[in-house]
C-alpha cells in the first residue's frame, strides 16, 4: 500500500497559481503512475491528469489542458499538480491518487484503476 498525503491547496482568486504537492511512503513509488482527480460538491470525482512511472507521458482533461501541469520527483516520492490561470469552476478537493500495478505501460484517467487514495485538499477559486 502506497499512502499519499496532499498539500498545497488554499483559496485564491480567479487567474492565480496554486501548486498541489502529493507526498508518497511506501514501497514502489517510482514504479506507479500517479493521478489527480477532484470532487466538488455534489458532483462525482472527476479526472484531472495523470502522469506514467517514469514521468515522460501526461495526460489531461480538455478542461485543464493548458492551465495545469503534472510532474513528479520520484527521488523525493512526490507528484506535483501546477495549477494557473485558475477559475472558479475549478473550486474542488483534490485528491492523488496511485495506480500500483508497476511500470504500467497505459496510464488510466477513470477511478476504479487507482488502488490508494490521500485525503484531499480544498481548492477554493473567488471569482
Amino acid at each position: 500500500q502506497v499512502h499519499l498525503v496532499e498539500s498545497g491547496g488554499g483559496l485564491v482568486q480567479a487567474g492565480e497559481s496554486l501548486r498541489l504537492s502529493c507526498a508518497a511512503s511506501g514501497r514502489g513509488f517510482s514504479r506507479f503512475a500517479m493521478g489527480w482527480f477532484r470532487q466538488a460538491p455534489g458532483k462525482e470525482r472527476e479526472f484531472v491528469a495523470a502522469i506514467n512511472w517514469s514521468g515522460n507521458k501526461t495526460y489531461y482533461a480538455e478542461s485543464v489542458k493548458g492551465r495545469f501541469t503534472i510532474s513528479r520527483d520520484n527521488a523525493k516520492n512526490t507528484v506535483y499538480l501546477q495549477m494557473n490561470s485558475l477559475k472558479p469552476e475549478d473550486t474542488a478537493v483534490y485528491y492523488c491518487a496511485a495506480d500500483r500495478a508497476p511500470f504500467r505501460r497505459v496510464v488510466f484517467t477513470s477511478t476504479p484503476y487507482y488502488d490508494d487514495w490521500g485525503q484531499g485538499t480544498q481548492v477554493t477559486v473567488s471569482s
